[in-house]
């Protein structure tokens, strides 16, 4: 199972991508904060996409790929599937039940999905 460090490092870099595909779109103003305000809820929008729609076809997002982790599910199943990558979402942007784990380093999204974050090499 991949440990806390990858998985952080994974979601920064998902940060850091989502937040640069945004700026094609709209162009950030640190003095505006109407502009930041659109800025920051349009990368939120494409941080869910670019989480959302690669976990549910191939199981990893773009920072997962950087690190080398990936989403598998516990029942063996190919694909992870949108319900489940829809609430690793919402919970990863939740913070807490992504960052608390038990003894074996599953999280809470991890538990309540049926998922496991494994890594690829």
């Amino acid at each position: 199972m991949a440990g806390g460090g990858p998985r952080l490092l994974g979601l920064l870099v998902d940060l850091v991508l989502a937040s640069l595909v945004t700026t094609l779109f709209v162009t950030p103003s640190l003095q505006d904060p109407a502009v930041m305000q659109t800025f920051n809820l349009w990368s939120v929008g494409v941080w869910a996409a670019i989480t959302i729609i690669p976990v549910t076809f191939f199981g990893f997002t773009p920072g997962m790929a950087a690190v080398g982790i990936r989403v598998a599910r516990l029942d063996g199943a190919q694909m992870v599937g949108v319900w489940r990558a829809v609430v690793r979402a919402a919970l990863t942007f939740v913070i807490l039940p992504a960052a608390i784990r038990n003894i074996d380093g599953r999280s809470w999204l991890d538990r309540l999905t049926g998922t496991v974050v494994i890594r690829m090499r």
